[in-house]
């Protein structure tokens, strides 16, 4: 492999990395949704929540007179209680989450995102051994799993946001106001670099095609 290619797959790959460790943070972070209930009393508390795969965190917010109708923001200082949510850790309770939206959804996003860091585990391991000698026939199926990784990921931020709309929609819920937080960004911004780079990566790593039509991939001059 020559040095002017090599050099695009590491920085290529340096990217990557940067894909992976945002994806690890929306992963292993609760700060997916902030949820706000309607507030009819002002110089009171309200219980503002917000919450990422696994865990559920609610907050118990002064509210001043203010022109907001929502409680918040979540940033206000306040007593806050986190759990897991009740399906992953049965001796565990998050009845708010339990009653605001389904199951299924909650387990279906964990489930593929799992899936996600998984493919950028297996991903990262091909590209460090592809660095070893007569090994970079490994950086074709690195690029693929980062693109598989990619695609899981943002096919979880689909389903967290379905659920919180449902969440929004439901009339058993006192919900009113929502907006996506710094985790939600992450796993958006990790999708790009994954899947942009994993393709990047994937057509680095192809051999160069022939320039003359008598040429095949084997016999064609290398790259200077």
């Amino acid at each position: 492999m020559d040095e002017g290619k090599t050099l695009k797959i590491r920085l290529t790959f340096s990217v990557i990395l940067v894909g992976v460790a945002l994806l690890f943070a929306a992963v292993v972070t609760d700060h997916w949704a902030v949820l706000s209930p309607e507030v009819l009393h002002y110089n009171a508390t309200c219980e503002a929540a917000h919450f990422g795969l696994w865990r559920l965190c609610t907050k118990r917010i002064y509210v001043q007179d203010t022109k907001e109708k929502g409680c918040g923001p979540i940033s206000l200082p306040g007593e806050r209680n986190c759990s897991y949510f009740k399906h992953f850790t049965p001796g565990q309770s998050a009845e708010i989450f339990e009653v605001s939206t389904q199951r299924e959804y909650s387990i279906s996003a964990a489930a593929i995102a799992i899936f996600s860091v998984g493919f950028a585990i297996i991903g990262t391991i091909c590209v460090l051994l592809s660095f070893r000698k007569k090994m970079d026939y490994l950086l074709r199926p690195a690029s693929m799993f980062y693109t598989f990784s990619g695609l899981c990921i943002i096919i979880s931020v689909e389903v967290m946001r379905q659920s919180v709309k449902r969440m929004i929609d439901s009339d058993e819920t006192s919900w009113i106001q929502y907006y996506y937080s710094w985790s939600f960004a992450c796993a958006c911004a990790s999708f790009v670099l994954l899947f942009v780079c994993g393709i990047a990566l994937l057509l680095i790593a192809l051999p160069r095609f022939p320039q003359n039509p008598w040429e095949t991939c084997m016999d064609a001059e290398p790259e200077h």
